[in-house]
């Protein structure tokens, strides 16, 4: 390329990038606002997720349960009713007999020591003219009863002989909702059964019991249970008895989704009683108390929905002597915070007559503690014995 040619192309070159130059400047700057942007996408989150959760295994607990667990065969005698009215006497004569023939009924016990003594429901063996118990292992004992408590729906049974695999108890007060479990027993006559399930709520009152001085205080969980799982175990993850499995939330005598175990702290304060001295030691707080909800708060006048809201204190009664008073609001008994009446009447069924605990209550916005000495349905602090 010559001289003259070059110095052309580089002229054409320079007037052109002018050109072009000017035309851009000259439309964007009358007509739009230019943003530049590094990155038009949405923003990225990065999240380090956890390793996949193993799915639990029940093996060990199982194992160690199922040969504790007991399945109860009670028989019940003949009975002769007869229909009388005087009025129809005096003119017919003695009115129709009749006769209902003797009947059978089943369900589960927990071994609870090498020596022989079983715990189970009450309402398994109550009037029951022979206790029979069939093991893990297929060998069948007579068994007597030793005591029974109509209020919690416990019932201690013996059978002879020793060594025998028997369950290690828990604590029922650090079980937590969420946490598994298993129920063990004898639904429908299906022996050794094992199911597995959730605890879904604790404290649970269902008025199950028509006795005077009930106390239910239920463990609530998933786990299935059905007729014949009545006084067979609740065990944790670990094999141990965390509560003794009593009644199904049911409209058609089957498990529907819920079922409800005495916890095995109550479980085994009436046992000692009953192995100790022959009759459940029960201590009595003196007082009426009501759960606090929104609605209650209200119609009070008081701020807070927690607690257990006095309504009556009996004069001489262990609280009127700790100084409780109608209006305080218990909050704490022993060291466990009570929110609930049926949480307050589980832990006070722990004490005997005599014992002391420290209770914990609201007063006028201010938090109380006294000790209280437990007594017993006379107003005294004698133990009873049989």
């Amino acid at each position: 390329m010559t001289t003259k040619n070059l110095i052309l192309t580089i002229v054409i070159a320079v007037i052109t990038g002018v050109s072009s130059v000017a035309i851009y400047s000259n439309y964007f700057d009358n007509n739009t606002q230019v943003i530049l942007k590094e990155n038009d996408g949405a923003p990225v989150k990065y999240v380090n997720l956890p390793g996949g959760v193993s799915a639990p295994d029940f093996t060990i607990a199982a194992k160690t349960s199922v040969d504790a667990v007991v399945h109860v065969k009670t028989k019940f005698k003949g009975v002769v009713y007869e229909y009388s009215n005087p009025i129809t006497e005096f003119f017919y004569g003695r009115g129709d007999m009749y006769y209902q023939p003797p009947t059978t009924s089943t369900g589960s016990g927990v071994i609870i020591s090498p020596d022989g003594y079983i715990v189970t429901n009450n309402h398994v063996i109550e009037n029951a003219d022979e206790i029979e118990v069939v093991l893990n292992n297929n060998k069948s004992f007579k068994a007597t009863l030793t005591g029974s408590d109509p209020s919690t729906d416990i019932a201690v049974l013996k059978i002879d002989g020793s060594g025998y695999p028997f369950m290690v108890y828990g604590d029922s007060d650090a079980l937590n909702i969420g946490e598994w479990v298993l129920a063990v027993g004898n639904p429908f006559n299906l022996t050794s059964t094992v199911t597995a399930g959730i605890v879904s709520a604790k404290a649970r009152n269902i008025n199950l019991s028509s006795k005077q001085f009930a106390i239910e205080s239920f463990i609530q969980t998933d786990a299935v249970v059905n007729p014949g799982n009545s006084g067979g175990a609740l065990v944790n993850s670990r094999g141990e008895l965390i509560g003794i499995n009593t009644a199904i939330a049911s409209r058609t005598g089957s498990f529907m989704g819920y079922s409800f175990a005495i916890p095995v702290n109550i479980v085994k304060k009436v046992v000692d009683d009953i192995r100790d001295y022959g009759k459940v030691q029960r201590a009595y707080l003196g007082i009426s108390i009501i759960d606090i909800n929104s609605d209650i708060a209200k119609q009070l006048k008081i701020e807070s929905v927690e607690g257990i809201y006095v309504t009556a204190v009996a004069e001489g009664g262990s609280a009127a002597m700790a100084g409780i008073k109608p209006g305080d609001i218990i909050i704490g008994f022993g060291d466990i915070k009570v929110n609930k009446v049926a949480e307050l009447q589980e832990q006070a069924s722990k004490y005997r007559p005599g014992d002391k605990v420290q209770i914990t209550y609201e007063r006028n916005g201010k938090v109380e503690t006294e000790k209280m000495t437990m007594q017993n349905a006379n107003g005294n602090t004698n133990l009873i014995t049989k």
